[in-house]
């Protein structure tokens, strides 16, 4: 069927016109994404393997982004998040850059980091020092992100555009699959993507701009929870009772969902803790 003077055209070149102006607007990592979502249902059972290495490719240039005081940021988070640098150890800056064989310029950079993040203070005349992260702070901290998801998650149900509906779904479908491999660094990279699609979909700048800032603040915990394969399960899980609720545009749904899901997160960081230090503990009486 030709084009007539009210607009209508055949349906297959109106398939092909969509794909092929996503196709040349949009950056290559999201290109492939919404080629995904435009295919017919029986094409869209799993991901080919050229579209797992489009995302793969955005990860590895996010991670070339990262400055050399990033990475170090997130050794030492990770060191004091586990427990491995305890509560009022002084990060010291000689000490480290020598550790990691760098300059102090990274290394001050790094503590910087620490300190925005509230995993150190800088204390007059004593320098940098670890902060206690007490259980219950850490479910203050959960407690303002799930309010603050929440209330994303409600404006977006009804405010996300077509296309970062499919984007949305169609990274939930990579990240099953990352869960049922175990595969925890990648389900991580992608799972600070998924919630920011979540906080794109409010359109609301400040909303998002507040978000965006608690999640940098948590980001070491939230990484923390997902080193663990029962855990990625778990999170994927909770993660399609989300999509679901966004797709089905259910507010009510959305929020209850992202809380239960911060709250899940919250609860894991807090019990790990507790069996890592419990675990110490034995160590030490029977050495």
């Amino acid at each position: 069927m030709k084009h007539n003077l009210l607009g209508g055209h055949d349906e297959s070149r109106s398939f092909q016109t969509i794909v092929y102006i996503l196709y040349i607007k949009l950056a290559y990592g999201k290109r492939i994404v919404y080629f995904i979502a435009c295919q017919p249902a029986t094409n869209r059972s799993a991901p080919r393997r050229s579209d797992t290495k489009g995302m793969k490719m955005l990860e590895n240039l996010s991670m070339q982004k990262m400055s050399l005081g990033d990475r170090i940021a997130g050794q030492l988070e990770d060191q004091v998040i586990n427990g491995t640098i305890p509560a009022g150890a002084k990060l010291d800056e000689t000490a480290i850059a020598s550790q990691f064989s760098v300059s102090r310029t990274p290394v001050r950079e790094a503590l910087h980091i620490l300190c925005s993040r509230g995993l150190a203070d800088r204390i007059a005349y004593k320098g940098v020092v670890v902060t206690r992260i007490s259980p219950e702070r850490i479910d203050e901290m959960f407690e303002a992100m799930a309010e603050l998801e929440a209330v994303c998650g409600r404006l977006a149900c009804h405010r996300m555009t077509m296309s970062e509906r499919a984007e949305f779904q169609a990274m939930h479908h990579e990240m099953e699959g990352l869960a049922e491999t175990g595969d925890s660094a990648a389900y991580e990279a992608l799972n600070n993507r998924f919630h920011a699609l979540i906080f794109a979909g409010c359109h609301n700048t400040d909303i998002i701009a507040s978000a965006e800032a608690l999640r940098v603040k948590l980001a070491p915990f939230r990484k923390y929870q997902l080193d663990d394969a029962g855990r990625l399960k778990r999170s994927s899980r909770e993660h399609q009772q989300i999509v679901d609720a966004i797709i089905d545009q259910d507010p009510t749904a959305t929020e209850s969902a992202l809380r239960r899901h911060l709250i899940s997160a919250a609860h894991e960081v807090v019990n790990k803790r507790q069996r890592l230090s419990g675990a110490e503990m034995k160590t030490g009486e029977a050495l």
